[in-house]
Formats: C-alpha cells, structure tokens, sequence
C-alpha cells in the first residue's frame, strides 16, 4: 500500500506540475513584462508594505542577525527575496533556491552568483520540484514561500510540500509564510488558503498568521490618489488579502 500511495503522489506532483508550467507560460505571454514593476505606484506600496511586515515578523520572531543562519526560498523564482535578505545582512554562502522553472533560476543565479563557478561563495539554487527537495533533514534556520502554495490546485501536492518544508526546517527554525487567502475570480489557476487551511497542512506546528497586503484592486485605485489613506485602509486590515505567518515544528 506505501508503493501504491507514493506512485499516486508522484503522479498527483507530475500532472500538477505539468498544469503549472502551461499556466506560467500563458501568463506571461498575455500580460505586459511590466505588469509587477515599482513604476507602478501600488506596485511600490505593495513591495513597501510587504517588506515593512516581514521585517516586523523578523524581529518578533528573533531572526536576526541574519548572518550565519541558512535560509531557504520555496519558489526563488529570479531571486529577488534572496537579494533582500543579503541587504539585510543574510550572507550569500548561506542561501539556497528551487524553482520550476530554468529561466528564472538562471536569472536568480546571474544576480546573486553561481555555486558552479562561484563555489561556496554562491547560493545553493536548484531547478527542481518542492515536493521532493533535495536537502537533508534539519537544513535550514529559515524556509521561506511566497505565493507558492496558492499557486497548486492538488491538495496532495500542496500537502507534499509542506511535509518536505517541515523536514528541511531545523527543530527551533521558522517557516515564513506569505500568501493570499481569497481566490481570485480573474485568474482560475490559483486558490486562496485560508488560516484553517493553512493550519491543517502544517498539523505537528504552531501557527501565527496575521492579515497583510491591501486587496489590490483597490490599491490600483486608491495608491496614486492617497498613499496616506492606503495606509490607513490597511492598517485596519478588514480589505488585506494575504497571510504573513511564522510556523514553528511543536
């Protein structure tokens, strides 16, 4: 029964896998190569905004200093959280990556240095699949996702991952968690997770979720009339979109 059940997973991981990468590749062919960039002024507020919380969860959470403290990125996509946290004093030796994609990775590689030519001066980045990842148990200080999860449909594939997560994360490590808990009717190859969800992919952990990100739709229109009153709306967190959580093994 053990075999039966891990051929289902894989098979489950393959066909979603195969679903995400047709999405991305429609995606990017319709929507402009700008759609994410700070010339946007909610763009700008979002990332601000983001950034300010996360450093909030930082210090709460007792994560710095960043030195000396392996960190993982689910999802590194071309590497911009890494460069944050290296500007927050993470050192690159002690980074690594995954991502589906090649292009992205090789992206994230130009920009923050290739272990193959760098050697250990130089992020650990992988193409690969986060169901299965490819470090040992109790790696990392830190694992970090964003948007990751809302992005996969199968709940086998989403629960896979966040066992993996688990496994890599060291015993008093943290799991930062950052994504959107409504679907988005404009875009059916995402899922929103809400906080029982989210708890219940992480059952033998402890979760502390808070509401964060004003509803884009209405940061497009309200940023560039008012960044005061978007910092406002947001403050009192009934239009946030997104969960920011520290999860913790038990």
């Amino acid at each position: 029964m053990r075999g039966d059940r891990g051929q289902v997973t894989a098979l489950s991981s393959t066909n979603e896998i195969e679903r995400i990468r047709t999405a991305y590749a429609d995606r990017e062919r319709r929507l402009p190569a700008d759609r994410y960039s700070v010339k946007s002024a909610h763009i700008l507020f979002a990332q601000q905004q983001r950034g300010r919380a996360l450093r909030r969860l930082f210090i709460d959470e007792n994560l710095f200093p960043l030195a000396g403290k392996a960190i993982l990125d689910v999802g590194c996509g071309d590497g911009q959280q890494l460069l944050d946290l290296v500007s927050w004093g993470a050192l690159r030796a002690d980074l690594a990556g995954i991502d589906l994609f090649d292009a992205r990775v090789d992206r994230a590689k130009t920009r923050l240095g290739d272990r193959t030519v760098d050697g250990g001066s130089a992020p650990d980045l992988r193409v690969g699949d986060a169901s299965s990842l490819p470090w040992p148990d109790d790696t990392f200080d830190i694992v970090h996702q964003n948007t990751v999860f809302t992005s996969i449909l199968d709940s086998t594939m989403r629960r896979a991952i966040a066992t993996e997560v688990v496994r890599v994360l060291k015993p008093d490590g943290v799991f930062v968690w950052y994504d959107f808990s409504f679907d988005n009717p404009q875009n059916p190859d995402v899922r929103g997770i809400g906080a029982r969800e989210v708890r219940s992919l992480l059952p033998d952990c402890t979760v502390r979720l808070r509401r964060v990100t004003l509803a884009p739709p209405i940061a497009r229109r309200l940023v560039p009339l008012s960044w005061i009153g978007s910092l406002l709306l947001e403050r009192l967190t009934v239009f946030n979109t997104h969960y920011l959580g520290a999860i913790r093994k038990r």
